[in-house]
């Protein structure tokens, strides 16, 4: 799971509670984060606790979940404002996203935008995701369309049609687990 939101937001901190480490730098300045931090965080869990106990495994291997704290994003990173790419291709390597909005005001906390609005916040973090979203989607299609032309794969059509369908929700500014799926 990657910690995202806009630069200055406390992204690092609440990485550094999570992880039970204070090993990346929290510091209050914009792109205090460069380079993503990664921590494998165990998940306790009474029922595990309670299986070992039982059948005294010769392993103990608790659920664990792997966090990434990553750089703080700007207005425009898609288009490489800011940390630009090297934010949005260290999503890449995630399964799914924790989004740190701030909603406290406190003057000697640096906002990016001036102000704060979680609201606005939101809006431009998903703006940008969506904006590398269809930056990748082109790629995909394009690949996509070459199968297509060359070999005439059932599963390439098929995958095409879900690609249109991803573009077609993208381009109109939504999310896609908002949509239904089968």
């Amino acid at each position: 799971m990657g910690i995202v939101g806009l630069s200055s937001v406390r992204n690092s901190s609440l990485f550094n509670l999570l992880s039970e480490s204070s090993e990346a730098a929290a510091e209050n300045y914009p792109f205090c984060t460069i380079e993503p931090q990664e921590a494998r965080v165990l998940l306790p869990d009474k029922r595990f606790d309670k299986l070992v106990e039982m059948y005294e495994p010769a392993k103990k291997i608790p659920a664990a979940i792997t966090i990434f704290d990553i750089a703080g994003l700007v207005k425009g990173a898609s288009d490489g404002q800011g940390l630009g790419n090297n934010f949005l291709s260290a999503i890449g390597m995630t399964d799914g996203l924790y989004h740190v909005v701030r909603a406290f005001s406190d003057a000697d906390v640096i906002h990016e935008e001036g102000e704060v609005n979680p609201i606005r916040d939101m809006d431009i973090i998903l703006t940008e995701l969506i904006a590398k979203d269809q930056q990748h989607l082109v790629k995909s299609m394009e690949e996509l369309q070459k199968v297509i032309t060359r070999k005439n794969l059932k599963t390439a059509k098929d995958e095409m049609e879900v690609a249109v369908r991803v573009k077609n929700l993208l381009d109109a500014g939504k999310v896609l687990t908002n949509d239904t799926w089968n």
